[in-house]
Formats: C-alpha cells, sequence, structure tokens
C-alpha cells in the first residue's frame, strides 16, 4: 500500500474537482413511460441550465424532444415541475420563456397551442397530464396580474391548438395533481388556501368529468383538512383513488373506494415528501392494481408491493438507497436512483429476475470509491429537550492524511426549504470538501421531512432557533467525539438554509467563517416581495403578520449586525424571484460597514439555485479559496482568487 502524503486538513489534492462536478450535473427527473418508451428531463448545465427531455426508444436509442432554444421548464409557484405531459408519441411542453405549452414535432420547430397572454409569462401551466383520449391536457394555471397576486386554477387545455382553455376548478389559492381515473368519467385534484403551504393542510376532491367538452360536474371533498397534508393522488386500474395522507403522524398510503377512507399502511414511515415542485411520484401500479411502493430497511432500499387491500406481498431488494419518480412499464420499473456511491440515474429493473439496466446517468464521471466518504446516519441531543438528525461525512482521501497532531475543519451544511431534507445520496459538491480534508455534517434539523410530522411540524413558530440551534448542536457533538476542530467549523447553506446560516453567523459566536447562497437576511422581503407560494409561508413559520412583526424583526439578522464577528462569503443568482438580490446586498453593506472581511459574488442569469457551469465552479472555487484566507490553509491547486473586502481585518 503507497505511502500517504502528510498535508494539513484542507489542502489535500482531490480529482473531485469543480469543473469535474459540472460535467457530472445533469439533472435528473420527470420520468415518463408511454407504450414502450421512457422519457425524461435533463437539465443541463453545459447549457445554461436548459431543461431538454429525452425519448429512449425501445431500441435503446435516445432523441432530444425539444430542440434548442426551447427551455422544458415552468414558473408555477417559481419552482415549477412536471413540464411535459407524452401520450401515444405526442409530447407536450411548457417552455421557460414564455411559459406557453406547445407541441414537439419531428418533423418542425414545436407549436404554441395557448394564447399569447396579456402580460408576458403572465399565463403559466404545471402538472401536465394528457387525459386518456388525448384531447385536453389537466394542468395548473396561474394567471398573473400587474395589481395583485396570481389566480390559480385547474383548467383542461385543448391539444387541438384552439386556445380554449377550459376553467374546471378555482376559488382556492393553490391547486394542484390533476388526475383522470382510467374510465375517464372522473377527476380528482387538491386545493388549499393562505396560510397553509401544502404540508401542513390541504383537501382532496372528487369531480365528474365530461371528456367531450372538457368540464366537470359538483366536486365532492374526499378528505383533508387545514391540518392534514395529502399528497400523490393518482387512480388505481379498478377505480380507487390511492393516495399519501399524513393523518396518522406520518405519510402514509391510503385510498378511497365506495365512499370511505381506508389507510392502505400505517407506519411510522414517510411514503411521501414535501410538495415544493410539481408531479413527483413514490409509488405507481402494477397491471394488476397492486401498488409498487419506494421504501426503505435498515438503511437499505427496496421496492414494495403493496395490494389495495393494505396486505403487502413482497419486497425487492435495490442498489439505491434514494429512490424517485417510481414508473412501472410491462412487468418492469423505471425509476430514478441514487446511493452513497452512486450518483443519480435512471434506471430500468426487471425485479422478477434482480436485474438492472441504466438507462442515463447523471454523471458521466469514473471515481475511484476510495475518494468517496460514506456518509453514517447520526442523531444528537439538542435544545428544549430536542434532537435532530444529521448524515456525517469523515475527511477521506486515500492520498493523504494529516500530521496526526490536529483535528479536521468541519463544515456545517443547512438545506433549504426549510421543509425539506437532506439525503444519504452521493453528492459531489460534498465530495469536494470531504476529499480536501474538510469533515462534513448534513443536517436534518426539527422541520425537515422524513422524520413524521411532529419533528416536521416542531418549526412552526421557531424558523430561525431550533434550525440554528440544530447546526450547532451537530457541530458541538461532532466535536464532543473528538471529530472535529472547535476553532475551524464553517456553515454553509442555500434559500432558507442561507438563512440559518446568516442567523448562526450573526446571534451566535461558534462559527468561524460561513457561506450564504441566496440567503435571507430580512424576513420583511417576505412581506409584499416575493412570489405567492410562499408569501404566507412565514405565517407558520414565524407568525402572523402583523401580530408578530415583532418575532420577524428578532429573527431577521440585518437588524443585529453590531453582533457579527467573523467572515461571509455571500453567492447570489440577480435573476432570483424567490430571494431577490437586495437580500445579499443589505448584507454586503453590513459587512462592508463592520469591517469585516467578506466576498460577495452576484451570477447573471441564475434564479434560485445555480444551474450554469461556469456558476457552478465559480461559486465552489470562491467558496474553497475564501475558507483557505480565513482557516489559514492553502488549497491544492491553482484556484483563481475572489475579492475579498475588508482583506486586511483577516
Amino acid at each position: 500500500m503507497p505511502t500517504k502524503q502528510k498535508s494539513p486538513y484542507g489542502s489535500w489534492e482531490s480529482p473531485i474537482s469543480a469543473d469535474l462536478i459540472t460535467q457530472g450535473g445533469l439533472r435528473l427527473g420527470e420520468v415518463r413511460v408511454d407504450g414502450d418508451d421512457v422519457y425524461w428531463h435533463e437539465g443541463r448545465p453545459e447549457e445554461a441550465g436548459r431543461y431538454v427531455i429525452v425519448k429512449r426508444s425501445a431500441d435503446g436509442s435516445t432523441t432530444d424532444i425539444n430542440p434548442a432554444p426551447f427551455n422544458a421548464r415552468n414558473a408555477v409557484h417559481e419552482y415549477g415541475g412536471s413540464a411535459y405531459a407524452v401520450r401515444d408519441g405526442a409530447v407536450y411542453f411548457t417552455n421557460w420563456d414564455d411559459q406557453r405549452i406547445y407541441k414537439a414535432s419531428s418533423t418542425c420547430e414545436p407549436v404554441s397551442i395557448t394564447n399569447v397572454p396579456a402580460i408576458e409569462r403572465g399565463l403559466r401551466f404545471a402538472d401536465l397530464k394528457l387525459t386518456n383520449d388525448s384531447k385536453w391536457i389537466l394542468a395548473v394555471s396561474e394567471t398573473h396580474h400587474e395589481d395583485r397576486e396570481a389566480d390559480n386554477s385547474i383548467v383542461a387545455v385543448p391539444t387541438n391548438g384552439s386556445g380554449d382553455v377550459q376553467v374546471l376548478a378555482s376559488g382556492h389559492d393553490f391547486y394542484s395533481s390533476p388526475r383522470q381515473n382510467a374510465a375517464g368519467d372522473k377527476i380528482c385534484w387538491l386545493s388549499w388556501d393562505h396560510p397553509n403551504m401544502p404540508w401542513d393542510g390541504c383537501e382532496l376532491w372528487v369531480a365528474d368529468f365530461d371528456a367531450a367538452n372538457g368540464s366537470v360536474g359538483k366536486a365532492q371533498k374526499v378528505t383533508g383538512g387545514a391540518d392534514t397534508s395529502i399528497v400523490q393522488p393518482d387512480w388505481s386500474p379498478d377505480g380507487s383513488l390511492v393516495f399519501i395522507t399524513d393523518e396518522s403522524g406520518w405519510w402514509n398510503l391510503t385510498k378511497w373506494a365506495n365512499g370511505k377512507v381506508t389507510p392502505l399502511i400505517t407506519e411510522e414511515k414517510d411514503h411521501g415528501g414535501p410538495a415544493w415542485a410539481f408531479g413527483f411520484c413514490t409509488y405507481s401500479f402494477l397491471e394488476d392494481g397492486a401498488i409498487l411502493l419506494k421504501g426503505t430497511k435498515n438503511g437499505k432500499g427496496l421496492l414494495r408491493m403493496v395490494m389495495l387491500s393494505g396486505r403487502e406481498v413482497a419486497e425487492t431488494a435495490v442498489a439505491h438507497t434514494s429512490i424517485a419518480e417510481v414508473n412501472v412499464i410491462g412487468d418492469d420499473v423505471v425509476y430514478i436512483g441514487a446511493s452513497p456511491t452512486s450518483a443519480a440515474e435512471i434506471v430500468r429493473a426487471t425485479l422478477s429476475k434482480g436485474s438492472t439496466t441504466t438507462l442515463k446517468s447523471s454523471s458521466s464521471i469514473e471515481l475511484d470509491y476510495s475518494y468517496l466518504s460514506v456518509p453514517e446516519a447520526i442523531t444528537f441531543p439538542s435544545t428544549d429537550n430536542g434532537e435532530a438528525h444529521a448524515f456525517y461525512y469523515s475527511p477521506t482521501n486515500p492520498d493523504f492524511e494529516s500530521d496526526g497532531l490536529e483535528t479536521p475543519p468541519l463544515l456545517v451544511i443547512s438545506h433549504g426549504g426549510p421543509t425539506s431534507a437532506a439525503s444519504s445520496a452521493l453528492s459531489l459538491p460534498i465530495q469536494f470538501w470531504t476529499s480536501r480534508g474538510f469533515a462534513v455534517v448534513d443536517v436534518n434539523y426539527r422541520g425537515s421531512t422524513g422524520h413524521g410530522k411532529a419533528f416536521r411540524d416542531a418549526l412552526k413558530g421557531n424558523w430561525g432557533v431550533y434550525d440554528t440551534d440544530d447546526c450547532i448542536a451537530a457541530a458541538d457533538y461532532l466535536v464532543s467525539k473528538g471529530l472535529a476542530d472547535t476553532k475551524r467549523l464553517a456553515i454553509k447553506g442555500g434559500s432558507a438554509g442561507g438563512y440559518t446560516t446568516i442567523n448562526a453567523l450573526t446571534f451566535e459566536d461558534r462559527f468561524a467563517v460561513g457561506a450564504t447562497y441566496y440567503g435571507i437576511a430580512d424576513l420583511m422581503v417576505f412581506i409584499g416581495d416575493t412570489h405567492k407560494y410562499e408569501s404566507r409561508y412565514m405565517d407558520t413559520l414565524i407568525g402572523p403578520y402583523p401580530e408578530a412583526k415583532q418575532l420577524y424583526h428578532d429573527r431577521s439578522a440585518i437588524n443585529f449586525t453590531d453582533q457579527l464577528s467573523c467572515p461571509m462569503i455571500i453567492l447570489q443568482g440577480l435573476e432570483d424571484k424567490i430571494v431577490p438580490p437586495s437580500q445579499a446586498e443589505i448584507m454586503a453593506k453590513a459587512l462592508r460597514e463592520k469591517g469585516l472581511p467578506f466576498s460577495l459574488m452576484m451570477f447573471e442569469g441564475e434564479q434560485h439555485g445555480f444551474r450554469q457551469s461556469k456558476n457552478i465552479k465559480a461559486s465552489l472555487e470562491g467558496e474553497l479559496y475564501f475558507y483557505g484566507r480565513v482557516m489559514k490553509f492553502t488549497p491544492a491547486g491553482d484556484l483563481p482568487g475572489v475579492e475579498i473586502e475588508n482583506e486586511s481585518a483577516l
């Protein structure tokens, strides 16, 4: 075995470069099956983040459906989702630049089937599903206005290009999941109202559907309410309506048949997740009506076969611990899978034979596994007698080790949302750090999903407190185990995770440095200056405004910049409609006036989350350079420097 070189933590040479990460940065999603063909969605960093629908035919050949410059992405709720629909070879998709629906063509440019809106990009469509006869696209519509918030509804869009869109359901603030049954005579959907987010509570509706003229009869409420979250309703082949509800305290599989709601599985596991984007699917139906449901057991991934009676008849282990976009195709299943040592890939599995074929990988990079740090799931105590969860990654590199006299620096990651979750799936950006000698802890603070409703609801009224507490508790726990240097703790996060980062660096004196990606410094920005979907999110996370005005002030770091005590790098997209660039600018102004070292990196053409290769690369390398300057180590390689204001204070 070759002798390892001794080098300080943080300075190890690594093959996992920022360039490599962007090369392997395909975003895979929205898997669909149509006969023997499989379709999926690719977000391509090398094409400035353009989203392309890809078709894989039965013979193994692949074809791009939407040619450049068409970008198959929608902006309903700003996060979008389910941007295309396919049936019998016909593909319809929403185009990012104008938000109109287009019909793809193999012989000419795609053709729009919806009208030009009165306001640019003012009529948007998401959650697209073709009806059984392909005459209509069922969708969620979002109509924008100059002087008030957008209107959302369930619509039927004619595929003949007439533009005569039929409104099927309206009057509630939000809608999702329009689905038609196999017989064609009914549809279902979800609705909810301010101040709820869909994971707080929503209602499931059913109505008779007349496919001839795209109209519905009187809607019937099936179940749900202000305190019951429902996700992923869909019709089984026998006409039962299957969905996932958290009424038991966990997102469990349930059905509605003959006017009766019946739990199919009641267990302390979440079968669903937060509906940030439209159209995700954690289960699908086999031809005999059985349900194929993703799951895990003892940290291993599996697919579970559940009958509509609720009886579980089989479970099959798979190589992936993270599974999404479950679709049945004949006797096979197609899904997106990942594991701690394998990047996301679209696979087709024949469960009866235990065989799996990779249809598309998010990365063509072949990595030596010895450079990968495999996460360990940890649970640790936190404030108010609470506990939180995380994935801990040790510094790992077969070529380097420290001199044994130092403890590694620790990078604490706070995920976005905040109603979301960290995953154990392979993350090259995390391996970028661990292979250079950083320990990393990816925190599932109170409020994260995947640990039941009570854990998720614990953040209500406590955002800015428990998330910060739990990130600090994770760092303290690892320091107490001798796994991290108490004087070299860094914290980073994006969006809501950026808010946690800024708060941790302002209200607490625990970290040496931090990085905030499109983070929130002033909660008041959400009062009248953000998009409709999240405009009342703070009502539950903080409190209703203006009644809780003082809390908004007290939990906004921008009001307490006198307490800032450590350097920060701020990274922001200039076209972000969710967290506006002004948030980055006001934080930079405060750091400038305080005389603290900081870097401000603003990226043209980026929205909420960076999608362009050059910007992903620049942000990672800039962050590493900044940490090196603050923590006094020299990163390996020839990194481009970033401007550090107040650098003399280092």
